[in-house]
């Protein structure tokens, strides 16, 4: 549940996170954080060889 109060800068953030984390099956997301905002979302993707 995410509060309320958040922004709409906030709300897309979340969003574009959660975006990401559903079609990644194995690797690293990266938020890159200044004074207080996210300002870039990087993503590494793995692939699994058995």
């Amino acid at each position: 549940m995410l509060p309320k109060d958040l922004t709409q800068e906030e709300r897309e953030v979340v969003a574009r996170v959660v975006q990401i984390l559903r079609r990644l099956r194995y690797g690293t997301v990266l938020l890159i954080v200044q004074d207080g905002k996210v300002v870039q979302i990087e993503m590494a993707e793995k692939f699994r060889l058995r």
